[in-house]
């Protein structure tokens, strides 16, 4: 939805400060990996995203009611993506700026990679 409404376009270019919150960061990915999958654009099967930023992100880490987001699942993850990659819980939040990443938490978070 991003590149058909035109807002991925807009980003590059764009002054303000962007905030996602679970897909909504994931988009900002360059791949989410097919975990997350839940779309088709064609026959075939794509985990390719908007790739502003070079890592992917693994969202609600732990968290009680998604059971399939667990620490042993995000390693897994990472490991299929082989590429560097975030698992972080809901208590976390990745900043970029200027191309540095920061990690901001009170919770649980893992770097891969």
């Amino acid at each position: 939805w991003m590149k058909q409404s035109e807002v991925a376009s807009l980003l590059p270019s764009w002054k303000g400060v962007y905030v996602g919150l679970s897909a909504g960061s994931m988009v900002m990915t360059p791949r989410i990996g097919e975990e997350f999958v839940g779309w088709r654009a064609s026959d075939e099967q794509s985990d390719e995203t908007l790739g502003f930023v070079d890592f992917s992100i693994f969202p609600h880490l732990d968290h009680d009611m998604l059971p399939g987001n667990t620490s042993r699942h995000a390693a897994d993850w990472a490991e299929a993506l082989q590429a560097p990659a975030y698992a972080i819980d809901d208590e976390t939040a990745i900043r970029v700026k200027d191309g540095k990443v920061d990690v901001i938490s009170e919770g649980n978070w893992k770097k891969f990679f």
